[in-house]
């Protein structure tokens, strides 16, 4: 880590004084399983309190404490809106399951793919877009090369720290954090964190 944040402050003065005022790269992380992007789904445009709520209650309408694909379609889409998910949310996870239990979507092999194959893998289920697929990589698969200039929190403390017009255009974003290379998912991780700061 202390090579990434060396390289990071060489290549960029703004992140370095970022760095210097938020401290150690501290970024938690879950393991790359099914279980985790159920969550994933779930925690979308909610509250982390609201999502936390609904997402136990899901777990127990499944009966088990690690969610499974088979856990997940032995419920109810009805079992799955009175725990808590809209019915869309339902159909998500319900699809992702599908595709799990059937072998299109593989957990166990992520570790060996590429960053872009695992997109395309995992955009292929309903509700997951590139923004989901890209955090499942920062956040679960351990991935230092990620910008995800759809996350609206790293797009507020680019604008912050570096002055952007809140109108600009993802490539303006994406000029920025090519000075960040190979350690993307690192600066991202700074910009969020350079939103608590006064």
């Amino acid at each position: 880590m202390e090579v990434a944040l060396r390289h990071l402050r060489r290549r960029d003065p703004v992140l370095k004084q970022i760095i210097s005022q938020v401290g150690p790269y501290a970024m938690s992380h879950h393991p790359p399983t099914f279980h985790a992007l159920v969550s994933s789904i779930v925690y979308q445009q909610l509250s982390g309190k609201a999502a936390a709520t609904i997402f136990g209650r899901f777990r127990d309408c499944c009966g088990v404490r690690t969610l499974k694909p088979a856990a997940v379609l032995a419920v109810t889409e009805a079992q799955m809106r009175a725990a808590g998910l809209s019915g869309q949310k339902a159909r998500y996870i319900r699809d992702l399951a599908e595709r799990t239990a059937s072998g299109e979507v593989r957990f166990g092999r992520h570790t060996k793919m590429a960053d872009d194959e695992i997109i395309a893998e995992l955009t292929q289920v309903k509700g997951i877009g590139v923004w989901t697929a890209q955090m499942f990589l920062m956040f679960a698969l351990k991935r230092p090369d990620i910008f995800p200039v759809l996350d609206l929190g790293v797009r507020n403390g680019m604008q912050k720290c570096y002055g952007l017009d809140p109108q600009a255009k993802h490539p303006e974003y994406e000029a920025i954090a090519e000075n960040w290379r190979p350690y993307r998912s690192i600066g991202a991780w700074y910009m969020w964190r350079s939103l608590e700061i006064r």
